[in-house]
């Protein structure tokens, strides 16, 4: 017997977006049949025959059941999403065809995990992110300052290197393999640059105030002691993670890749939304009177006028 679903709060929002997903599944399909330029551009030289026989009724289908509140429909719809999305893409890395699809799919297969989390849970389980060895935890406190420096510079180059050096590089090369680049002027890599050396300047500054005067390290397990409002911490209160979303925006305009610069906003907004308010109820938890002040006084991104 099929388990239904009553909308209640937040439950209604992930009914809609499956409703929507529908729509906008058959509005597509409709569009590959009748103009063979989106048929190229989302599935490249697949049959489109073949792959409706499963995706109308594996997406579409599963998701208008799934709007109307049937789980089953909505895990089946959520996980065809993502082994299509899956499957495009090495489709598409072998033959840089469909490369347009592959983005859709991508998409369509975050929104679909978020509507999933919504309509089964009634919530998007943030939590989950500081469990085990990402929990949240000071540093050991008899440890002299400078080893919680160099404990960070060691963090900075390891995550740097992997998160503004490995991932772009490997985005940029499938933005170019999949055919989905847009040429930039030049002066968009030289702006890039100055970002990028400005963001580094402020990252830099940050992490060592903060391992210096906090006696911690940037990471969930090794937390500061104390609370940091000296530096670039008094203008705003997550300055490593502004310089690091802008390093990310500066590397993207270096290597001319549109979906790079994308990769550091959405970025930016998995941090705010969901890293940050995890962090600043654990600061609360463990500051008081005194984080409260500071978060009051204190903006998160924008330095407020004639605050210091």
């Amino acid at each position: 017997m099929k388990r239904v679903l009553r909308a209640t709060g937040k439950q209604g929002w992930g009914l809609a977006y499956f409703a929507m997903q529908a729509v906008a599944g058959l509005a597509w399909w409709t569009l590959v049949f009748l103009q063979p330029s989106v048929r190229a551009a989302t599935l490249g030289s697949l049959d489109p025959i073949a792959v409706a026989a499963l995706d109308v009724p594996l997406f579409v289908l599963c998701s208008a059941l799934a709007a109307c509140g049937i789980r089953a429909a909505a895990e089946v719809a959520t996980g065809w999403t993502a082994l299509v999305a899956a499957a495009l893409a090495v489709y598409a890395t072998f033959t840089s065809e469909a490369g347009l699809g592959v983005l859709m799919m991508i998409a369509a297969t975050a929104c679909s995990g978020l509507a999933l989390c919504l309509v089964l849970l009634g919530r998007v389980p943030t939590d989950w992110i500081i469990r085990g060895p990402f929990a949240f935890r000071s540093a050991a406190s008899s440890r002299p300052a400078s080893a919680h420096v160099s404990a960070t510079i060691g963090q900075m180059i390891l995550f740097w290197g992997f998160f503004l050096g490995a991932v772009p590089l490997v985005i940029s090369w499938l933005e170019r393999r999949w055919m989905v680049y847009l040429p930039l002027p030049q002066s968009v890599a030289t702006a890039g640059a100055v970002i990028l050396m400005l963001a580094s300047i402020l990252g830099v500054a940050s992490a060592v105030t903060m391992s210096s005067r906090g006696r911690g390290t940037p990471l969930p397990s090794a937390m500061p002691n104390r609370l940091v409002i000296a530096g670039p911490y008094r203008w705003v209160r997550n300055p490593m993670a502004v310089a690091g979303i802008a390093q990310g925006v500066g590397v993207g305009l270096i290597l001319g890749s549109w979906l790079v610069v994308a990769y550091a906003m959405i970025g930016s907004l998995v941090w705010n939304y969901a890293v940050r308010p995890l962090e600043e109820a654990d600061l609360e938890n463990r500051f008081g009177a005194e984080f409260r002040r500071y978060r009051s006084s204190v903006s998160c991104w924008v330095p407020r006028v004639g605050r210091n």
